[in-house]
Parts: structure tokens; sequence; C-alpha cells
């Protein structure tokens, strides 16, 4: 866990990053380092202004038991359902993290400060479902600076519609493909617009769109590596940077264009990118790639810690790294499909997989916390 000396030490390394319009946020919570002063250290160093999390994040933190034991013995005696005493624990934390957060959100206008929790996973292919959870997650953690996290499935469009009209701001999640991404986009106007109807102040709502990174390589890399050819190849650590870069290129589109000129008229906020797993998958690859090659104005990084030190011991931040790239981005997908690697595949295969893989982080979880309660003599159904 970074020290205050590092957290110190990292805030004149990460501002040249922040001073190109990139937020930094930690994608990463527990109950460790919010007591321990950590996060607020992070956040007084002026390197962090947000903070996400996810179920393997939760299934890390509370898993391990470490800072919940006098929780878990109250939810114990209550007689608490597994269910009911993950929902306790995790809003706590994110609770106590927006309250530290707090003083940013109020000094950026709800820009930055935000602290992210996600819907149960399990409801990712149920839109009403979805809506329900999200609206019960913002009652129970019931600070304005908390964001709602839905997946952007099929289910999850109209539920963030639905979730944005009422008024709660949202993270939406696991985007892998540049034709969900405008979908994304197109729920968020829809939302605001629908916000507008009911006469909500949209100057209120935030949104970001959280866009996958590393995992794109990763499942590209691997099919390139199969076909061994030197064309392949000298493809592998490209087809990432290319779809984020892409991303943001509709992303300048979409908030220019006159359905958006319209709410910004009523002060609404743009959605902003959020590049997510931007934690190195190949060792292979510079650590501090997916943050070196991805700066734009408007834009958030969220970074598990050990990319947030590697930025600040050795990032090499230069500029925008995106806006002037959209053709060589474009000629890079180009190739990879001419290899006969699809790219509609590969994406539905990462969403697919971005689903499972927090359904079994929260199962875990829930294994995890059922234990413990049984361990204090509850019989946890």
């Amino acid at each position: 866990m970074i020290t205050v000396t590092e957290a110190t030490a990292t805030a004149g390394a990460l501002k040249r990053l922040s001073d190109e319009g990139v937020s930094i946020w930690l994608d990463d919570l527990s109950r460790k380092r919010i007591a321990s002063g950590n996060l607020a250290e992070l956040v007084e160093a002026g390197s962090v202004v947000g903070v996400t999390t996810n179920p393997s994040i939760f299934q890390a933190a509370i898993g391990s038991g470490e800072g919940y034991e006098e929780q878990l013995a109250d939810l114990a005696v209550r007689g608490v359902t597994v269910d009911e005493a993950v929902r306790m624990m995790t809003t706590a934390d994110v609770r106590a993290a927006a309250d530290i957060l707090r003083p940013l959100y109020e000094a950026t206008g709800g820009r930055d400060g935000r602290v992210s929790i996600e819907v149960d996973p399990r409801l990712a292919n149920d839109t009403r479902a979805t809506v329900a959870e999200a609206r019960q997650l913002a009652w129970l953690v019931d600070r304005p600076n908390v964001m709602i996290k839905i997946p952007a499935t099929k289910a999850g469009l109209p539920a963030i519609t639905a979730v944005l009209a009422e008024g709660i701001s949202v993270n939406v999640t696991l985007i892998f493909s540049l034709e969900r991404y405008r979908q994304v986009m197109d729920a968020y106007l829809a939302g605001l617009e629908q916000a507008a109807a009911k006469g909500l102040d949209l100057s209120a709502i935030h949104s970001v769109a959280s866009f996958f990174v590393s995992r794109v390589d990763s499942e590209i890399d691997k099919r390139l590596t199969v076909l061994g050819t030197e064309e392949a190849l000298v493809l592998k650590g490209r087809a990432a940077l290319a779809n984020a870069r892409l991303a943001y290129e509709a992303y300048e589109e979409v908030f220019s264009g006159g359905r958006w000129l319209a709410l910004a008229g009523a002060k609404a906020n743009k959605q902003r990118p959020l590049w997510a797993s931007t934690g190195v998958k190949d060792p292979a690859y510079k650590d501090t790639l997916y943050v070196d090659e991805l700066v734009a104005p408007g834009t958030v990084n969220t970074m598990p810690e050990a990319t947030l030190n590697a930025v600040a011991d050795h990032g090499e931040i230069t500029g925008d790294t995106v806006t002037g790239g959209y053709a060589q981005a474009r000629a890079d997908l180009a190739a990879v499909e001419r290899l006969g690697i699809s790219y509609d595949e590969v994406v539905r295969q990462l969403e697919d997989e971005g689903v499972r893989k927090f359904e079994t982080a929260w199962q875990d979880l829930l294994d995890a916390v059922a234990k413990a309660l049984d361990s204090k003599g509850v019989d946890a159904e």
C-alpha cells in the first residue's frame, strides 16, 4: 500500500497527467486503506481524485477479513443473510470513501471526488432488477458523490437510461466495442432527456463510460501469436490502444453534435470516457503503456495501485497521445481483421467473459462471508 511519503512523491510525477486533463482515479478500495488514512493521504497529495470498485476488488478486500471482523460479528448476531451482509460491508466502505472524497466533489462541481459501486453482477442480463438494485445502492450509500456501476450489456443499456432519468449518476462498465460504446452514449443522452422532461437539474447528473483496454490486447495478441507470421507479430500490443483511441474519436463526435448541444444548453455534463483495465497483462510491455499512450483531455484513467506507482516512478507523459492517432488506429484494426481475426467476435467474447469473471468473484465473496458468519455460530443461509 502506498505510504504518505510515497503519496507526496507521486504528486509531482502524476501532476503532468492531471494537467493534460486526465482525472486519476484509484481502482481499489478496502477498509484497511480507509482506516489507515492511506486513501486520505493519496487524495491530499493530489494524485487521486476518485475511486472505482468492482466485485473482484471487494472479493480481495473482504475475503481477507482484515478490518471487517467487528462488523461481521454484528451482522452474525443479527442473523442477516449472506447477500445482506455483503451489501452492508461494501456500501459501508463506499460511504466512508465518499466522505473522504466529498471536498473534492464539491470543489470540482461533481466532476471528480467520485466513488463507484457496482450492481450485483448476477443481474447483468436483467434490466428491471438492475434498475431496482441501482436505486437500492444509491439509497444505501446515500452520498451525492456515489456513482452506480451498470454493465454495458444489452439489458444494461435501458437500465442506464432509466437510472440516469431518476437523477442517479452512473459509471457504465464493461465496454469493449465501439458499437456498444456508441449505444452507451445514446443511452446516456436518452437518460438526460428523460430527466430534463421530469424537470430534474441536469447539472447534478454525471456519468463516465468505462472502456476496457488491456483485455483487448490480451485476447487479440493471443490470436496473433497463434498465427505467428511476421505480419501478425508486428501488430501485437496495438489493438487495445487503437480501439480506445477510436472510442475517443466517437466521444468527440457525439459530444459536439446537435442532440448534445441541446442538453448542454440545459447545463448537462458530458459523459467522460474512462480508461479501465489499464494494468498491463503482458510483462513484455511497459507497465505504464495504457496510461502514457491514452492521454487526452476530459478523460479518466482508473489505475490499480501498481500502475499508479509505476506511472509516478517512470511514466512518460508527453501531452495528448490520442487525438492525432485516429488514422493509424483504423489501420491497425483493419490489419488485424485482414489476418482473419474478427473484431466483433473478440469484443463479444470479452463482454461475456467480463460478466462471468465478476459473477465468479461475487460468488467467491459470498462464500467467504458465509464462512465467516458461520464461524461466529450463525447459520448463514
